[in-house]
């Protein structure tokens, strides 16, 4: 049953035990009812024998019998006889046969031509030496028939009552657990729109499902503060670190500018300015994802060649390229138009090129595409580096996150993919890498056209 909902099996559970509950009464009721049949049937047997003595009229030894005794009163067949067992007035059941002997004052079962029957003898003095015998004879069969009726009617009905103790179970299960669902479908809605300030509220309530729900809201209460804070942190903590990275930057670009500068001196400062400007770049990146957290980040959305970007992007790595010796190859359809911001777009290309030139090997290769088709744009960067183990690449989306040693990077900052993710989200698009350790990788995402207002 692991694959059934929490409905099903309650449902399930509740038609089952409802259908164990009712076959045992009815087990009960029929057992119990058999016998009272039976016993009744003996109870109306002896009575109507005994009532039936009022109606024979002895006189001087002649004999009278009233026309009831050949009427067939709640099933008894009345017959008369005398002590030789000879009929003298009265019926009998049709098959029965008559060759049972004449015994007084006690009910019997007889069984003749497959048919049950309870035979009751009654005898009442004739004179000083002769006795009449009144027979009473009432079919089981007949009696029990009526029983058998309402069994047959009973297994009939059993499978509709199943049925509709399974349609009642549903939907009570379906009315028990709607806060579930509620619960369910909020937390996912969250977790698909990303809102934390989103909550449950599904009301006042004593049972364990409203508990929870309380409880839910309660956390999400304290992970959205918790959130806030940390975005608010680190706004606060790249906005602070702006400024004296900037004032070293140009204390740096001042002192290299002198003729008489020491070698050793002007190495160090080097090593310094090109720190500085790393992790200028990584506060600029890292504010822009703070604010784009927060809601705060506007985006200018505008009619842009995506090709030109691509290309002036291309255009702007070729430097480094040289210097590593990894040559660029592309394949770039003409005119590709897009809604959306330029900045940001720039951006995208730049992180991904950036990211393949600094894993890349030496003497590498690496090739750009994008293409548009019905309605969609296309784009990929693909390297033939060091790649990324299988194990890392869920992960590599997240803010600061090195895979290994093999990718780590000094001038990397681990926020170059995030804003990447963040970029095509926002362009209404999706991303995904394919990777093999020590031969490559390739990032191609797919931006749609249909959200486009030229």
């Amino acid at each position: 049953m692991k694959r059934f909902s929490i409905r099903a099996k309650l449902t399930l559970l509740y038609t089952l035990l409802s259908t164990i509950i009712v076959c045992i009464i009815l087990g009960i009721l029929f057992s119990l009812g058999e016998q009272q049949i039976l016993t009744n049937a003996k109870h109306t047997l002896e009575e109507r024998v005994s009532s039936s003595l009022k109606e024979i009229h002895i006189n001087d030894g002649k004999v009278k019998f009233d026309s009831e005794l050949m009427e067939l009163e709640d099933g008894v067949y009345l017959s008369v006889y005398n002590q030789y067992k000879e009929l003298l007035y009265g019926r009998i059941p049709y098959g029965f046969s008559n060759d049972s002997p004449l015994e007084n004052g006690y009910i019997r079962e007889i069984t003749s031509n497959h048919t049950r029957y309870y035979v009751m003898d009654i005898s009442t003095p004739l004179n000083e030496n002769e006795v009449l015998y009144v027979r009473g004879i009432l079919s089981l069969s007949k009696t029990e028939s009526t029983f058998y009726n309402v069994l047959r009617l009973a297994l009939i009905l059993l499978p509709l009552f199943i049925l509709l103790t399974a349609v009642i179970g549903y939907f009570m299960a379906k009315k028990a657990l709607s806060p579930v669902y509620q619960i369910t479908n909020t937390v996912q809605s969250i977790q698909k729109e990303k809102d934390l300030s989103r909550r449950i509220h599904l009301g006042n309530g004593k049972d364990e499902i409203y508990h929870l729900a309380n409880t839910f809201d309660e956390l999400l209460d304290q992970v959205e503060d918790s959130i806030k804070r940390e975005q608010q942190f680190t706004s606060d903590v790249s906005h602070e670190l702006r400024t004296p990275l900037s004032v070293i930057s140009m204390q740096c670009d001042a002192l290299l500018d002198t003729d008489n500068l020491d070698e050793t001196i002007r190495e160090k400062l080097l090593v310094i300015h090109k720190k500085t400007r790393i992790l200028t770049n990584m506060l600029s990146q890292l504010l822009l994802l703070s604010r784009a957290d927060q809601g705060r980040e506007k985006l200018h959305m505008e009619r842009l060649n995506f090709t030109e970007l691509c290309e002036m992007a291309i255009e702007e790595c070729q430097l480094y390229a040289k210097e590593k010796n990894i040559s660029i190859t592309h394949e770039i359809e003409e005119n590709i138009q897009i809604y959306g911001d330029q900045t940001l777009l720039i951006r995208l290309w730049m992180n991904l090129l950036n990211n393949a030139l600094q894993y890349g090997k030496e003497n590498g290769h690496i090739h750009v595409s994008l293409t548009s088709h019905d309605g969609y744009i296309y784009g990929s960067v693909e390297d033939d580096g060091c790649g990324i183990h299988e194990k890392d690449l869920p992960y590599i989306w997240n803010r600061f996150y090195q895979a290994d040693s093999a990718r780590s990077n000094s001038e990397s900052s681990g926020l170059g993919l995030s804003m990447v993710k963040w970029i095509i989200e926002v362009h209404h698009g999706v991303i995904h890498v394919e990777s093999t350790l020590h031969k490559g990788t390739k990032f191609f995402f797919e931006i749609s056209q249909k959200n486009e207002i030229f």
